[in-house]
């Protein structure tokens, strides 16, 4: 259905939006001890805050913090508020807070209810005397807990498109006035200045611009045992992820996409398995948040046929000074 016949349904959408807005902006939230700084954005997946987040932990945690991420733990089947074991099970996590927690090197708790996962981990890591934040992942939406600021990523995607149903927006554009900092991808920052101009006029809170890019890890042998692999994900946008492959020089001899958060089955390897060999695939390239959700049976039967490949995604803050002295700033406030 296209987005104009669904624009209606978009328009009562808003109308929710706007009513809960406002709800919020008469109603305390509930604040924690320590700090908070909240990672978002405006559309349903896909902006790439997982690893934004793993830089602002990595950033602040070099600038004398301890850090520890909060997260909903989104499609798991735990159902308690509690620190994620990276030995643990990603089914029983959730993907992205189980990636968090093995490759952000801080504590990751989750829980539907975010103030609840905050208590913990104040309870966990006691200690008065020492320099303590919050990071809220995908936290622009969850307002109930109160933040000493919001960092909203924004994308050219995102300034152009519809509210849900008809787009993937959960918020309007005009809901960044609530950001003590927009970023955006360097590629977009140039593309985008006029729409953050439309939306704040003289008054645009710092921007961030981060550069992107995608290293391959090998996960046993060489990386460069594959030339043409079968790349496959099941991230909101797997198009972004198939552009950066081949902008970084790795031609997928086919490529397959499942949905965003999807929960790998044995019957899924054979259906990669088969759809490699009839593509004359050499080997497998997958996201990191897909790796986390593998078991070992399942990566060891790709192996079999074939080198697999992580691709990790790094963000690099262009001037990283700036940031470290803004969020210091707002967490001193």
């Amino acid at each position: 259905m296209t987005p104009l016949l669904l624009a209606p349904l978009s328009w009562v959408y808003g109308s929710v939006v706007r009513a809960r807005n406002a709800r919020f902006d008469r109603t305390p939230p509930l604040r924690l001890r320590w700090p908070v700084v909240s990672i978002g954005n405006l559309s349903v997946g896909g902006a790439g805050k997982t690893p934004v987040v793993m830089a602002l932990a990595r950033l602040l945690s070099d600038a004398g913090y301890n850090v520890d991420i909060l997260t909903r733990g989104y499609g798991r089947i735990g159902t308690e508020v509690e620190q994620v074991d990276t030995f643990g099970d990603a089914a029983h996590f959730g993907d992205e807070a189980m990636l968090l927690a093995k490759e952000s090197g801080v504590p990751v708790f989750v829980g539907a209810e975010r103030y609840g996962a905050g208590l913990l981990a104040e309870r966990v890591f006691v200690s008065a005397d020492e320099k303590h934040v919050h990071l809220l992942d995908d936290g622009f939406q969850h307002r109930r807990l109160a933040r000493s600021m919001d960092v909203v990523l924004l994308t050219q995607q995102d300034a152009h498109d519809w509210l849900l149903p008809a787009g993937n927006l959960r918020e309007p554009l005009s809901s960044l006035r609530r950001a003590g900092a927009v970023m955006v991808r360097v590629e977009e920052a140039e593309a985008l200045r006029p729409v953050l101009k439309r939306v704040f006029g003289d008054s645009t809170p710092p921007v961030w611009v981060v550069r992107r890019s995608i290293h391959l890890r090998a996960v046993a042998g060489e990386v460069e045992g594959t030339s043409h692999p079968l790349a496959f994900c099941g991230i909101a946008r797997p198009e972004d992820f198939f552009a950066m492959l081949r902008a970084n020089s790795t031609l997928p001899a086919a490529t397959v996409a499942f949905h965003d958060h999807y929960a790998y089955a044995e019957h899924d390897v054979e259906s990669l398995l088969q759809k490699a060999a009839a593509t004359g695939a050499d080997g497998w390239v997958m996201t990191a948040k897909d790796a986390v959700k593998l078991t070992p049976k399942m990566m060891d039967r790709l192996q079999q046929a074939g080198p697999v490949l992580v691709a990790e995604l790094d963000v690099v803050f262009e001037n990283e000074a700036e940031v470290r002295k803004h969020i210091s700033t707002n967490l001193s406030s």
